[in-house]
């Protein structure tokens, strides 16, 4: 990989995110305050899942599920899922549930492209091939994402998160994010986002 353009990925990460951050506060606090009054518990969902060089890390989100379930970590949560809250359903609808992920961002556990963080348990099954995903940092939003979610098996996004790695490019970061732009904006479901939406695996 060009060590300059990965130098420069991470300097787009930074300031994308710093300036978020800054512009975006209000948001961020509002949607945080909705979520504790529409449903009891925590503001924020939490979830080891494995980054870059098999490095385990604490993944952030809107909680955006009711508090008192709990499924097996290898599941998917389907679009009519009764655990999911109203509000809930809002920032999926949107991708706002995924904006605590700047967090993780500036602490150099994830960026916003690339390929989405597995659970441990998901990466004990993991090949040697399948492990080349590991060699960038996991991001909000993938390649997997792009090509559509639900009817896409695991080995088959797995093989996407790899591909991307092994292809990657400033100019695929762009067309990655233009085209996950677009299914916010056509107000798609939020999964069509992200391969491996945390809650999809726990609540």
């Amino acid at each position: 990989m060009d060590q300059f353009q990965l130098l420069l990925k991470r300097a787009l990460d930074l300031l994308v995110c710093l300036a978020i951050l800054v512009m975006g506060m209000p948001l961020l606090v509002l949607i945080g305050v909705l979520v504790k009054l529409t449903s009891p518990g925590s503001v924020f969902f939490i979830q080891p899942r494995v980054g870059r060089n098999g490095k385990v890390f604490q993944l952030i989100k809107f909680r955006t599920m009711t508090c008192n379930h709990q499924q097996d970590a290898m599941t998917w949560t389907k679009a009519e899922d009764s655990r999911i809250t109203p509000f809930g359903r809002f920032l999926r609808d949107y991708g706002l549930d995924e904006l605590p992920q700047l967090i993780n961002i500036i602490k150099d556990n994830m960026s916003i492209i690339g390929p989405r963080p597995p659970l441990p348990a998901q990466v004990e099954k993991y090949t040697k091939i399948q492990r080349r995903s590991f060699r960038m940092r996991p991001g909000v939003l993938s390649l997997a994402a792009i090509k559509g979610r639900r009817g896409i098996p695991m080995e088959k996004r797995i093989s996407l998160h790899v591909k991307y790695v092994e292809n990657w490019s400033l100019c695929l970061d762009i067309v990655i994010l233009w085209r996950s732009l677009c299914v916010v904006l056509g107000k798609q479901n939020a999964s069509e986002l992200e391969e491996n939406n945390s809650e999809d695996l726990g609540s």
